[in-house]
């Protein structure tokens, strides 16, 4: 079963994260990758934020680009294509190796935020070895696997039973000790013990 991954890791760290350094308060998301023959690979990208001039030079000048162009603009945001080489991307072609697929990233000049899909638990422990071995310094948030289309978007729960396991929550009954019972929340709800517990 697939895996989902959210992690962080420093700007400087990886290819395309100084490739796309940014000055002050401008922020980028990576809209999606496209992959080309070769070792290319056209990332789309949205940047926020006033500093269109001097960021287009920077990312033109770096050796690894080879084109950069806006597709639109709409205010303070950019969305650009960036054709670039990302042989020396490590941290890209360790995701690549572990069968991963980015689903989103947003970065500034110091920091990305990363989420990505992996095929299996075997893959994701495959790449946190690799980066550890490549001193990439990732920091993992969150794991998890993603829902089965046919759950919705509360696992199958309904509107009741899901309310029902947040009460539950917030009231301390998953607490050790506990700090409430299944007769309390029953009550709460106007249901049986038994339908609280089951």
């Amino acid at each position: 079963m697939s895996v989902i991954i959210e992690l962080s890791l420093p700007a400087a760290e990886f290819q395309l994260g100084t490739i796309l350094d940014t000055e002050g308060a401008a922020t980028i998301t990576l809209e999606t990758m496209v992959p080309l023959e070769g070792n290319r690979s056209v990332p789309f990208f949205r940047t926020y934020g006033d500093t269109r001039a001097s960021f287009e030079a920077s990312v033109r000048s770096h050796p690894a680009v080879s084109d950069l162009s806006v597709v639109s603009t709409h205010g303070e945001e950019t969305l650009y294509a960036l054709n670039w080489d990302y042989t020396d991307d490590s941290f890209l072609n360790l995701v690549g190796s572990a069968d991963g697929h980015l689903l989103e990233a947003t970065g500034d000049t110091d920091q990305w935020g990363f989420q990505l899909r992996l095929p299996s638990h075997d893959s994701l422990s495959w790449l946190q070895d690799a980066c550890y071995d490549a001193d990439i310094p990732i920091a993992v948030s969150k794991i998890y696997n993603p829902a089965p289309p046919e759950a919705g978007a509360w696992y199958g729960l309904t509107d009741r039973q899901r309310r029902t396991l947040r009460e539950a929550v917030v009231r301390g009954y998953y607490s050790l000790p506990r700090q409430t019972s299944t007769k309390d929340l029953a009550e709460t709800f106007d249901v049986s013990d038994q339908a609280v517990t089951e």
